[in-house]
């Protein structure tokens, strides 16, 4: 069953990669040079484009929760991690970048975000103890997960740039590794109370999440790179989701200290890649291609904090 599971998150991270690049062309195409405003956010519903992204990050979220149905949260959620590495060369097949001219440093950068969850997956596969999501434990990380929502949110307010975008990425992380643990419960009380004595938390809970994230998503979509905010959604996504797991569900109750080191530093090197690719402009392209006109950046005056804005 494991095998299985790890096979619908890969399905659904291939999803997740499609409908982040879709969304991001079509936010990018609808403001310009202005910021996501509340009329663009109108007219995004009406883009086609956009749409489809919706329905590829639908039916990887349908994939995924089928999967967390059958594997423990710690072993399914950092699986996602594979949406990064395919959005990062859709960006640069789009810009015409060959791989012998890609950076150095973002390839680094973009081994060590995928590495470091990959090896995190293989130390919690053999270790994960399957648990059940309970009532309480629900109520706890609504609580936990929803104070850091808003304060990532508020912290990305006021900020500028790739922080800025960053931090939107972060809370739209936040909300989406607290649905996967919410959808994990609602799958387990289908399984064994069916409908009708149903605890609608898991379901209002996931609702509520899925639209501050996807609002959270939108504007991350606006205020950088698409590489950026899907490097922050594989990363953190998944460490919030395997921090619940462990410190609310317990399955890391048969983890020794030494499985325990081991995925601590994969998660430290997960994290280094994301914040590498902020500093070193993931963005990449040939520098003798692109004219100096078009780099103005709707976030903030610096040319090399532009967001892509390809059209195509």
């Amino acid at each position: 069953m494991t095998a299985l599971a790890v096979a619908l998150a890969a399905l659904g991270a291939c999803g997740y990669a499609l409908g982040a690049r879709l969304q991001h062309t079509a936010v990018h195409d609808t403001i310009g040079d202005h910021g996501l405003r509340l009329r663009h956010q109108l007219q995004l519903v009406r883009n086609i484009r956009w749409l489809a992204g919706l329905i590829a990050l639908a039916g990887g979220a349908v994939l995924h929760a089928c999967a967390l149905g059958l594997a423990p949260l710690s072993v399914v959620q950092p699986i996602g991690v594979i949406a990064l590495p395919l959005t990062v060369l859709h960006n640069l097949r789009q810009k015409g970048v060959r791989a012998r001219d890609l950076n150095p440093t973002v390839a680094l950068a973009v081994v060590a975000a995928t590495g470091g969850v990959a090896s995190f997956v293989i130390f919690a596969a053999g270790s994960a103890t399957p648990t059940t999501v309970t009532p309480p434990e629900q109520l706890t990380a609504t609580q936990l997960a929803g104070s850091g929502v808003l304060i990532l949110g508020v912290l990305a307010t006021l900020a500028r740039s790739k922080a800025r975008c960053m931090l939107f990425a972060a809370g739209c992380a936040v909300a989406y590794g607290y649905v996967s643990l919410m959808m994990r419960g609602l799958v387990q009380q289908l399984g064994t109370t069916g409908l009708l004595h149903l605890n609608l938390l898991p379901l209002l809970g996931i609702a509520v999440a899925m639209v501050v994230g996807g609002w959270l998503l939108q504007h991350g979509y606006a205020s950088g790179p698409p590489d950026l905010v899907v490097a922050c959604l594989t990363v953190i996504d998944p460490l919030v989701a395997v921090g619940l797991g462990i410190g609310l569900l317990g399955e890391a109750a048969r983890v020794d200290t030494w499985t325990l080191v081991c995925e601590a530093v994969s998660a430290f090197v997960a994290c280094a890649g994301v914040f590498a690719l902020a500093r070193c402009r993931p963005d990449t392209r040939v520098p003798t291609t692109v004219s100096p006109a078009g780099s103005s950046d709707p976030a903030g005056p610096s040319s090399t904090d532009r967001p892509d804005r390809s059209s195509t």
